[in-house]
């Protein structure tokens, strides 16, 4: 059996890793080794949970214990999807360079490019960095990258996708040719292979399991539930989830939850607390000073359950993890792969138990096509008896016809109005309808005398006379005074009689210019 004393490594490393407690390496770990040492290009290819981390970062600092970085320029580089695996990674060069002296920084998002500056300018052995930070670093002119020995790519799948590849390919155009790389993935999509075949040469290509398959170790089973209706989907899902957590009882000692959307997430984290139970969320959109603490916790052991979005589905090695509940079906059956491999690490045995409702039944359908095994069918967590509503759900909701109807010809301000005056209103509007009904009319216009009439003909006749006189010495200078007339309310047309009303006469007279 090979032992970690047969891969030449430098003493002192030797030296850490007795003290971390580790003899045998992994398969991953006795194939990339000697490759790495020997100056080889290689493209390791291995389930989560197999030791990708150490099979590079071992090599690395044996070949980097001689030799001085220079200010801005660092003699090797780690690129890794996620913040958490990029201080993982991180973590993992502190434990087995501990007896060698090698400088490190690590740059991410959420940290002030001021300290970071800092560790740039002194010089850095080795630079672990995300694609993204990385690349504003470059462009800020705080960073040459052409004194690159090693370069490193891990989780490479998850960088294609997280949209980082032509990141990739922009920072392999920025290193030089003559550089080493060591290029890691759990699974090997077309566009990872295409990548490879460009920018390595000659690599040791290392599998040493079935690409996209779960660990031996670790028992499945997915719960096919459907809810009573459609609005209460959530509601009823979240219940089934604390249903199958309590069913598990003490064998589940703590657990990562996975949703695929932040806002699941919240929810999730926020309905489990309610609960009583121990929980906490992780997702992109946090501060990065709440990530690092939240999952500081449960490594410690101070929470129990993390929920998480797929940042916390790759690399991060949490090695006693009891179970993995998929409270969603993934929609790439990749992701199944890697969440459920944050369970049963190092050997030890896991659970993944995952939640279907019928729309993910497609996902599902292409999950048991990619790991080729069907996922065992979970009973429901009551023997069959289904997912008990909780007291919000059993709650009979109000009966529409105890409620007072409104009449739709009421206004809003009555209904608006406070309780207190509604008495006084109501009291008002009955004494107003009991008063007997006066409807107002016009009192009718008194029926004049033949002597009136006649005097009013005569008046009429004088005026009309008078307006002929007016309209032939001016016509412009009478047009002007009917108007004035009519805006002072003069003459009033009541009807056509036997008269002719001066508006019509005027309209048709012909004006002279």
């Amino acid at each position: 059996m090979t032992k970690f004393s047969d891969l030449n490594l430098n003493p002192k490393v030797l030296k850490a890793v007795e003290e971390a407690g580790y003899e045998t390496p992994t398969p991953i770990q006795a194939g990339a080794i000697p490759a790495a040492l020997a100056g080889r290009d290689v493209l390791g290819i291995a389930q989560t949970g197999t030791g990708k981390t150490a099979a590079f970062v071992m090599p690395m600092i044996t070949l980097l214990a001689r030799g001085r970085a220079r200010a801005r320029m660092p003699r090797s580089l780690v690129l890794c999807p996620t913040r958490e695996l990029a201080a993982q990674v991180a973590e993992n060069f502190d434990t087995y360079s501990k007896h060698v002296k090698l400088t490190k920084a690590l740059l991410i998002g959420g940290v002030s490019f001021k300290e970071q500056d800092k560790l740039i300018d002194k010089g850095v052995d080795v630079l672990i960095a995300t694609p993204g930070r990385l690349l504003d670093h470059f462009e800020r002119g705080k960073l040459i990258l052409n004194d690159v020995k090693v370069m490193v790519v891990d989780e490479a799948d998850r960088m294609l996708d997280m949209g980082f590849i032509p990141d990739i390919e922009r920072i392999f155009g920025l290193t030089p040719f003559t550089r080493q790389t060591l290029f890691f993935s759990a699974t090997m999509a077309p566009e990872i292979e295409r990548i490879t075949n460009t920018f390595l040469s000659n690599p040791e290509r290392i599998e040493v399991a079935r690409q996209a398959t779960t660990g031996e170790n670790i028992s499945q089973g997915v719960l096919m539930f459907k809810a009573s209706r459609k609005d209460r989907e959530g509601q009823e899902k979240r219940n089934a989830l604390r249903m199958l957590i309590d069913a598990e009882g003490d064998k589940c000692t703590n657990a990562i939850i996975f949703c695929n959307r932040k806002m699941d997430v919240d929810v999730v984290a926020k309905s489990l607390k309610k609960y009583g139970y121990d929980a906490a969320p992780i997702h992109g959109d946090l501060e990065q000073s709440q990530r690092t603490k939240t999952l500081d916790g449960f490594r410690a052991g101070d929470l129990r359950f993390l929920v998480a979005s797929d940042v916390a589905a790759r690399g991060l090695d949490v090695p006693a993890v009891s179970h993995v509940f998929n409270f969603d079906v993934p929609s790439h059956a990749e992701d199944y792969v890697h969440r459920i491999g944050r369970t049963g690490r190092a050997g030890r045995d896991g659970k993944a138990i995952m939640i279907c409702v019928p729309r993910d039944e497609k996902n599902l359908a292409d999950v048991e096509r990619l790991v080729q095994r069907e996922i065992p069918r979970l009973d429901s967590p009551l023997g069959g008896g289904g997912i008990p509503r909780t007291e919000e759900m059993t709650k009979k909701p109000a009966d529409v016809s105890d409620k007072p109807k409104r009449s739709r010809s009421r206004s809003r301000k009555s209904d608006d109005k406070p309780e207190s005056n509604r008495p006084k209103v109501e009291e008002a509007a009955k004494t107003e309808a009991a008063k007997p009904a006066v409807e107002a009319r016009p009192a009718p216009a008194e029926k004049p005398t033949q002597k009136q009439e006649n005097a009013g003909h005569e008046r009429t006749r004088n005026d009309n006379n008078r307006n002929d006189n007016a309209r032939k010495e001016s016509p412009r200078n009478n047009t002007n005074r009917s108007r004035n007339n009519d805006n002072r309310g003069g003459n009033k047309v009541v009807g056509l009689g036997d008269h002719l009303p001066d508006f019509i006469g005027l309209s048709f007279e012909e004006r002279e210019d």
